[in-house]
């Protein structure tokens, strides 16, 4: 809290712990829906007031102001990219492990070149049950292959189930981009790719670098970067690699 006040004009609520506004955006009720103040540091959302959050030297702290009416938690983003690699959680470096439905394929080998070329060494490994709570994991394939673990399979599901704005039809062959009140704002089809990220209690976040199919998983690779992630929930691709945030704007 005291990093933000030295940075911006700021006003609080409950006793000083919790933003009410910054800049003089404030927490409001806007066309009958809650908007507040959120914070995530290296792609984390905090889990509880600012006041009592600790950051540390080369933390990214993002606040983003957002109807929650879909969903009152987005466990984790990617536009803080490419943290949490780099400084993990906690002031803990994590250990990172890229899962592939084929680990020789051009997206997987991407996405571990990406990593690397930031100096974070990752494992790669075919998709498989999580084994350590504790390991930053990237599944990168299909939905059809991405899609079937527990930790991941709800980031098809919508926003009250993962905090990530999409669906995905069973199969995987259809793609649906929500927009902040959950309506549907774009179907995609053959082509479409997502990068999304999701959290399981205090586990490590789960990253995935998917598609409706090998197209769409090789645009989400693509994209995998921070300039294409930069201040987005999640990022959907649409087939030659328009970029669609996850939620759509209003």
């Amino acid at each position: 809290m005291s990093l933000l006040m030295r940075n911006a004009s700021v006003t609080t609520r409950y006793g000083g712990g919790f933003v009410q506004s910054i800049d003089g955006s404030a927490s409001a009720q806007q066309a009958g829906q809650p908007v507040d103040w959120f914070y995530y540091v290296n792609g984390v959302e905090g889990p509880r007031g600012a006041a009592e959050t600790n950051v540390r030297p080369g933390d990214h702290i993002w606040w983003d102001r957002h109807d929650w009416s879909q969903t009152d938690s987005v466990p984790a983003v990617v536009g803080s990219f490419p943290e949490p690699f780099l400084n993990g959680l906690g002031g803990k470096r994590l250990p990172v492990r890229v899962e592939c439905a084929r680990p020789s394929s051009a997206p997987c080998l991407t996405v571990s070149a990406r990593l690397q070329a930031l100096g974070v060494l990752a494992a790669r490994a075919a998709i498989g049950p999580a084994q350590e709570t504790e390991t930053l994991r990237v599944v990168v394939g299909p939905w059809s292959a991405a899609g079937r673990a527990p930790e991941t399979a709800t980031v098809g599901q919508g926003p009250s189930a993962s905090g990530v704005y999409v669906r995905f039809a069973p199969g995987g062959g259809t793609l649906q981009v929500l927009d902040e009140r959950g309506a549907v704002a774009r179907t995609l089809t053959s082509g479409a790719g997502l990068v999304a990220a999701t959290r399981t209690g205090e586990n490590a976040p789960v990253w995935l670098v998917t598609g409706t199919d090998e197209a769409g998983v090789e645009e989400a690779a693509r994209a995998f970067g921070a300039s294409n992630l930069r201040d987005r929930f999640a990022l959907a691709l649409a087939p030659g690699g328009v970029e669609l945030a996850a939620p759509v704007a209003g």
